[in-house]
């Protein structure tokens, strides 16, 4: 399972900037060429967040894209698929570029103001 070395990494990137402040949601985006599962990812980051600022905190995953050109027919496109092929002509012969991002997009700490 993957997810834990993607999780263990996302939540380096969390407590680095929660400075010690408590976390309780966290949105990354992770392109569709990580292979993730979201399930798994929030299953890795409850285990992994244990005992850190970011205990019971909620991840949300956003899931990015890559994009596909065919050097077949020519069409570029957008794909959410692990191993893509032309929509458009069915070929394998396609460049993949892209669908590898891995960004902490929000971090939501606890208000202790109330």
């Amino acid at each position: 399972m993957h997810e834990i070395g993607l999780c263990e990494s996302i939540l380096g990137a969390v407590t680095q900037r929660a400075d010690g402040r408590q976390v309780n949601r966290v949105k990354v985006r992770i392109g569709v060429r990580h292979g993730v599962a979201e399930p798994a990812l929030k299953q890795g980051f409850a285990l992994v967040a244990t005992g850190t600022t970011a205990d019971g905190a909620e991840i949300d995953m956003v899931a990015v894209p890559a994009h596909v050109s065919c050097s077949a027919c020519g069409r570029a496109e957008q794909s959410m698929d692990l191993l893509p092929v032309c929509a458009c002509c069915g070929s394998a012969d396609v460049v993949v570029t892209g669908g590898d991002d891995l960004i902490l997009e929000e971090l939501h700490l606890v208000d202790l103001r109330a």
